[in-house]
C-alpha cells in the first residue's frame, strides 16, 4: 500500500475517495437490496474503519435503503459507492468495482445467499453463509 492509501471513485469522475489502512473484511453479497443497488446479480464490497475512509472530490449522494442501512453513489452516473449500516458505524463498506485496483482486495466470502439468485453458481471455494457471518453459517 502506498503511503497515501488506496483510491476509487464513480464511472464519470464526479466523485473520488481515498482509504487507508488494512481492510476489516472482503467479501460478495447477494441479498435483494445489494443486487438492486447494483443492478447486478451479487455485489462484491470491502469493509474498512469509516475512520480509514475520506471523499477527496465531489460529493456523494446517498439513500436510505432500509431504516438502519444508508448507501452512497454519484448522483450524476448512478454509480453504487458505499454501504453503512447504523449497527455498525464506526465501518463502511466500499464497492469493491470502485477501487482502482479492484484485484488489490479479493473476496473472502459470500454472505446472504439464501436471497442468491437461482442461476448464480458458487463455485469458487470461498466460504458461504445463508445471511450475514455474524449469524448464521
Amino acid at each position: 500500500m502506498s503511503e497515501s492509501g488506496f483510491e476509487g471513485g464513480c464511472l464519470c469522475g464526479s466523485i473520488r475517495y481515498r482509504v487507508r489502512g488494512a481492510p476489516l473484511s472482503s467479501g460478495i453479497c447477494h441479498c435483494r437490496s445489494c443486487r438492486r443497488a447494483a443492478g447486478a446479480p451479487m455485489l462484491p464490497y470491502v469493509t474498512f474503519p469509516i475512520a480509514d475512509f475520506r471523499v477527496i472530490k465531489g460529493r456523494p449522494a446517498e439513500f436510505r435503503s432500509s431504516p438502519p442501512v444508508t448507501r452512497s453513489f454519484c448522483a450524476r452516473c448512478g454509480t453504487s459507492l458505499t454501504y453503512r449500516h447504523a449497527d455498525y458505524a464506526d465501518r463502511i463498506d466500499v464497492m469493491s468495482c470502485t477501487l482502482d485496483d479492484p484485484d488489490r482486495f479479493p473476496p473472502t466470502l459470500h454472505i446472504w445467499t439464501s436471497h442468491k439468485l437461482g442461476w448464480v453458481k458458487i463455485e469458487d471455494g470461498l466460504p458461504v453463509y445463508a445471511a450475514t457471518k455474524d449469524t448464521e453459517s
